[in-house]
């Protein structure tokens, strides 16, 4: 069959019509063309992008210990500053996400996605080079906003690339390449560390991304909604203040000790009190930032869900078991990054998987069932202790990396199938924002969980240290072998009282977090709609007439 029968019409020239629509019809059917013959190339190029901005996500966290240690070798971070350190990227990541997915729907996708691609490699300079903490933090908020660039414009680009037919394969592949990125980051880490400074995770980005963007200005077509919303300044604002007053104030709850202070509920409830106030200013506005009424979607409303609630179980538990791995079983980063390969492999096998399973069972089957596998898979970290082989987290790692394979790219793909084409950054920036504010309470609340739940099983063995010290000491496990290292035999049974202490309050935090996956896959049973009907499949996204934006832009016929 002719390619050009699987593509959406692209105003062939009708009786009567003018030698200058006739003309117009032609340059959109060609540029059309052009467009199909190399879409793979673009969608690999959007990978690339993505895998850029993805493994940033990760690549920290092997990292972390490092960090955490003493000059010159790490930056003396605490916990809590390391948490900010991940959630100050992902937090302005969410907040901007809906701005610049607009505003590439108003100036260029292609345009904004060079943009984010050079401003993410800028700002990965800067963060390599930071020399304390909070260089760190603000240097890393600075890389969210490149990447909240970027990230968008990858979706809406293929949404206006791929027809209807084959979006859901490259959405699927799009996926995987989230899954990579997420997983590999890690090793990716771990040989860095072993040859040079921890500043080495972020500068690997600098020639990542000049690549990226010789190949955007290369490849990638340009396109952009003829009819953008305006840029919802105030939301925007809003959303960001009160998503960092919530995450704030549950980190100062895990740095204290406890949630029962005023700086630590007042904070959490005025930010609650924020995003409340922006969810109501969104649906008074024509244009908001975020559009509140899509949720009213059963099939949207779930698969966000389902999207944010692995994101928020995968991204607190990759927090912690980097320093299971470092701290507690002694492996160097290299041999840490390493044993998240079973991860990776896990989403390889089922990601490309998934939409056929789809087609077969329906999207709720899939993704309740790669639900309760990621609930599943939580559980079995329960198995760890300190001396446990570890081929058992192998085992682990496969399992949770096969469920978020299943979930991922079919609770995308019913997301953009919602969305209008024409607000296809919107549905991106939707999908995204679920991602980094889920994984960003993940990182917030589970870390605030184990330092908790630490701090109180290591504190009555603190009597060895000198008064002054007994609270640093408890604030992480790095702290805790810090101050062993000082005390001599006696800082050997304090480093085992420390590891035990760890395993414990890794254990709580797992079970809380598989509790948490688990009801999210109730969720989706009950409201996700189960499957359309064949006349419904074929006739979703198909508009008669319609040009594609980034045909139409190629071709010169944009309204």
């Amino acid at each position: 069959m002719d390619h050009r029968n699987a593509r959406p019409a692209v105003g062939q020239p009708a009786a009567g019509q003018s030698a200058a629509s006739a003309a117009l019809s032609r340059a959109a059917d060609t540029a059309a063309d052009r467009i199909y013959r190399r879409r793979w190339a673009i969608l690999g190029v959007l990978v690339i992008s993505l895998i850029a901005i993805v493994l940033d996500n990760t690549v920290l966290n092997v990292a972390l210990k490092t960090i955490a240690e003493p000059k010159p070798a790490g930056l003396n971070a605490s916990q809590s500053q390391l948490e900010w350190g991940i959630n100050s990227y992902t937090l302005v990541f969410a907040g901007l996400l809906f701005t610049f997915g607009v505003i590439g729907d108003r100036i260029g996708r292609k345009r904004m996605l060079m943009f984010g691609m050079a401003a993410f490699g800028l700002f990965s300079l800067l963060t390599a080079y930071s020399r304390n903490p909070d260089q760190l933090i603000f240097a890393r908020a600075a890389m969210g906003l490149g990447a909240a660039a970027v990230m968008p414009q990858t979706l809406s680009i293929i949404s206006n690339v791929f027809d209807p037919g084959e979006r859901a394969k490259a959405i699927g592949i799009w996926a995987t390449a989230v899954g990579i990125g997420v997983a590999i980051g890690p090793i990716v880490g771990g040989v860095l560390l072993a040859h040079f400074w921890w500043g080495s995770v972020f500068l690997i980005n600098v020639p990542l991304t000049a690549v990226g963007v010789l190949a955007i200005l290369l490849l990638v077509p340009e396109s952009r909604n003829p009819n953008p919303g305006r840029i919802d300044y105030l939301g925007v604002v809003m959303s960001v203040v009160g998503l960092v007053l919530v995450v704030y104030g549950i980190i100062q709850g895990g740095e204290k000790g406890s949630w029962i202070h005023w700086d630590v509920l007042g904070t959490t409830a005025a930010g609650l009190a924020v995003l409340a106030l922006f969810a109501w200013y969104e649906t008074r506005l024509t244009h908001p930032s975020l559009d509140v009424k899509l949720f009213r979607d059963p099939r949207l409303s779930s698969a966000v869900g389902a999207l944010g609630l692995v994101f928020f179980g995968m991204m607190g538990a990759l927090f912690f078991l980097s320093f299971y791995l470092q701290s507690v079983r002694g492996y160097s980063p290299l041999y840490s990054g390493l044993l998240t390969l079973p991860f990776a492999a896990g989403q390889l096998l089922m990601a490309p998987r998934s939409s056929r399973l789809v087609r077969r069972y329906g999207t709720k089957a899939v993704a309740a069932t790669g639900l309760i596998t990621v609930a599943v898979a939580l559980g079995g970290y329960l198995l760890l202790t300190v001396s446990t082989p570890i081929w058992v987290l192998g085992v682990i790692f496969f399992v949770q990396g096969a469920g978020m394979g299943s979930v991922m790219p079919p609770a995308t793909e019913a997301v953009m199938s919602v969305v209008p084409r024409e607000r296809a950054g919107s549905g991106s920036a939707l999908t995204n924002t679920a991602r980094q504010v889920a994984g960003a309470l993940g990182v917030a609340v589970l870390g605030s969980i184990l330092a908790q739940v630490y701090r109180g099983q290591l504190s009555p063995h603190l009597t060895v240290l000198p008064a002054s010290a007994r609270n640093a000491a408890s604030g992480s496990i790095t702290a805790t072998q810090t101050a062993a290292s000082r005390l001599g035999q006696a800082g050997l049974r304090l480093d085992q009282f420390g590891d035990a202490a760890f395993v414990h309050a890794m254990h709580i935090t797992t079970a809380i977090s598989a509790v948490i996956t688990l009801a999210g896959a109730l969720v989706v049973l009950i409201w996700m709609p189960g499957r359309p009907s064949a006349q419904a499949e074929a006739a979703r996204d198909v508009v008669p007439g319609e040009i594609p934006a980034a045909v139409a832009v190629e071709a010169g016929v944009e309204s």
